[in-house]
């Protein structure tokens, strides 16, 4: 079933590429948060070379059982990150999307320089109102990535956003677009070279607005089991 809805998921990516003409690539990230490690090793033998994980705790634990030695899979944060979880965040992810206070990355780069590390982040914008997303506000974004630049254990090479979820992926579009625009104006200056925005619901007309990087979980993994 994992392995179905992986080539179905890529087919859509692909249709939704030629819908507005576009010849390059689009990253799919396995979002793998609840899931368990049978099945994010069934995605992985099924093509997937990117999971995102939400809780840096949740990620430590199944990392140890996944990743026993080196690997070429590709481990990004895609939840918000404490500080107090930073540490641990740059000892097991390579890519951390979630950034999004100068507080946070100043504390990354402090983190990372302990270990020899360059960490790469990816600046986390908010385009709506909504009180539960986190995310820089975009008048921000400028100065942020010139604060950016002065630290030498940190590299910004993407922005990252969550669209509101509604029931019409349609009704995203206007977010979806704002984010691109922020994206178009920055990525030559400061060498971005991803914007991560789409889910499940709504990584068609993510992809149709701009996004070269889609997260999908739910579309892979099923709904998803709490408690």
């Amino acid at each position: 079933m994992i392995s179905k809805n992986i080539k179905d998921i890529l087919e859509r990516i692909e249709k939704a590429k030629s819908k507005t003409g576009r010849k390059d690539d689009i990253k799919l990230i396995a979002v793998t948060k609840t899931i368990p490690v049978d099945k994010i090793k069934e995605a992985i033998y099924s093509g997937i070379t990117d999971i995102g994980e939400n809780r840096v705790q949740e990620a430590d634990v199944k990392f140890i059982e996944l990743f026993k030695t080196e690997s070429a899979i590709k481990k990004h944060l895609i939840g918000h990150l404490q500080t107090n979880k930073v540490k641990k965040a740059i000892e097991i992810f390579d890519i951390i999307q979630s950034v999004d206070s100068i507080h946070l990355l100043e504390d990354i780069n402090k983190q990372s320089e302990k270990i020899s590390k360059i960490q790469e982040c990816f600046v986390e914008i908010k385009v709506s109102e909504e009180d539960t997303k986190f995310g820089l506000p975009p008048n921000e974004l400028k100065n942020f990535l010139d604060k950016a630049k002065e630290l030498k254990n940190i590299t910004i090479t993407g922005l990252m956003t969550i669209a509101p979820f509604l029931e019409n992926p349609e009704s995203v579009r206007p977010y979806l677009k704002k984010a691109f625009g922020y994206y178009s104006a920055f990525k030559t200056d400061y060498l971005l070279k991803y914007l991560s925005m789409g889910m499940t619901s709504d990584f068609e007309v993510a992809i149709e607005e701009g996004a070269n990087m889609v997260r999908v979980g739910t579309g892979i993994f099923g709904e998803r089991k709490y408690g």
